[in-house]
């Protein structure tokens, strides 16, 4: 029998290229069903392969996800792996975020894990299999200025992910938490579109280094989509999948950062971030 799958995509769009559909078709490609998940499906592009069918999903409603959950446990019997990669970016200063951004942010980064764990744990513990993927970041563990929203996010991803894996043990579930790095995705023309610096911000004369962290994770050495895809579905398809993996560009950089005094990184993470400016 082939494992079934929920692969979670971004709230508003899914892209040809982008991360989670990549991911869609890498798992397909290695025998898998595939339910593929936006909130508009006429958003999604076209997969490689017939087994990835595409649902309707607004990952901040609770309605809809225990309603695309429900729907297919009732077509495929269970749910062996599902993917959280949901994810919007906000950039700029903390201070200039509109609240109903930060709302948007963690509602669809953080707390729509929680919706699914809520929804498939209770499903996977019956039969004491399953495993929950979820895609966190390097900067949810090294944060960096003009992107607050998204590493907070981030950071508490991490922690959902260690919390559920310790909880998640009774019942033979494994959660497995990813760290990309720089990988080739549409987030920095996503985080561009929605990127807006308020009139009179404080922070004005920092534009050129917002945009440079904006463009950071698609500079020359991030890792194609697909090479990504390959190492996170294999991964996750193992017996005992692993409970962390970081992979793609500045992921072994990052993971050093971890082993310094904090107040050096941060200091380093200023001074690369606000070069020629800050006095």
């Amino acid at each position: 029998m082939p494992n079934y799958h929920v692969s979670r995509r971004s709230r508003d769009r899914v892209f040809q290229g982008g991360i989670g559909f990549a991911l869609c078709n890498e798992f397909a490609r290695q025998g898998c069903k595939v339910y593929a998940t936006s909130r508009k499906v006429e958003s999604i592009g076209d997969f490689s392969f017939p087994s990835v069918e595409k649902l309707a999903l607004d990952v901040t409603s609770d309605e809809a996800v225990e309603r695309v959950v429900k729907h297919i446990v009732e077509v495929e019997g269970k749910i062996d792996v599902v993917v959280n990669n949901a994810g919007l970016a906000y950039s700029g200063p903390l201070i200039d975020q509109a609240m109903e951004d930060v709302k948007a942010n963690f509602d669809t980064n953080t707390f729509a894990i929680l919706r699914m764990a809520k929804a498939v744990i209770p499903l996977m513990a019956t039969r004491r299999s399953g495993v929950i993927v979820n895609i966190g970041s390097i900067v949810g563990e090294i944060a960096t200025p003009w992107n607050g929203l998204y590493c907070a996010s981030k950071a508490a991803v991490q922690s959902i992910s260690d919390v559920l894996q310790m909880e998640c043990k009774p019942f033979n579930i494994s959660v497995f938490h990813v760290a990309p790095g720089g990988i080739q995705s549409n987030i920095s023309a996503n985080g561009m579109s929605r990127f807006k610096l308020p009139e009179g911000s404080l922070y004005t004369a920092f534009l050129p280094n917002i945009i440079q962290r904006i463009n950071a994770s698609q500079a020359p050495g991030a890792m194609p989509t697909d090479v990504f895809a390959k190492k996170v579905v294999t991964k996750a398809l193992q017996k005992k999948p692993p409970s962390y993996f970081s992979t793609g560009a500045n992921a072994t950089l990052f993971a050093i950062f971890k082993w310094l005094p904090k107040s050096f990184v941060l200091w380093l993470m200023w001074r690369v971030y606000s070069k020629k400016i800050a006095s």
